[in-house]
């Protein structure tokens, strides 16, 4: 297994938990469910862990695919700013998170203001991870690219 290899199998975990961990908090913040806002924090603490080993797995899966046909370098580039943003987004709710729940082991509650927070941070993050992945998609999915055209038909 080379990095590019465990790249794309690490990747897609921060994408989808982001997304999972702000609708859980939703739904708990709509219920007024307790625990169920300390299960979302505990997935964005989570998110934060992969998020990093996926951020420092990029730039090995680069030196692997960086001469393949079809490989743009400047999409690469692009990819490798918006996954440093990324991460640090999604670490910082991972932060957060982690200390709502340390401060709710006494409260029983998590303050109001790390939900508050946590739900901009993870729309926040949400999005951002959605864009990188779809950056991502384009290093060797040309289809994807706002460039593709589609080649002429040889059908008769």
């Amino acid at each position: 297994m080379n990095p590019a290899h465990v790249h794309l199998i690490l990747n897609h975990i921060p994408v989808i938990g982001s997304v999972v961990g702000l609708l859980l908090l939703i739904v708990a913040t709509a219920r007024r469910s307790s625990e169920l806002k300390k299960v979302s924090l505990g997935v964005f603490v989570v998110i934060a862990l992969i998020a990093i080993p996926v951020y420092l797995t990029g730039e090995p899966a680069e030196e692997v695919i960086e001469h393949l046909p079809g490989v743009a370098k400047p999409i690469i580039e692009e990819h490798e700013e918006m996954a440093l943003i990324s991460a640090i987004t999604t670490v910082v709710l991972g932060v957060l998170a982690l200390a709502g729940l340390f401060i709710s082991r006494r409260s029983k509650e998590v303050p109001s203001w790390v939900i508050t927070i946590s739900l901009l941070l993870s729309t926040v993050s949400s999005g951002m991870m959605g864009w990188t992945a779809n950056l991502g998609g384009q290093i060797r999915h040309t289809e994807t690219r706002a460039d593709f055209q589609l080649p002429p038909s040889t059908d008769k």
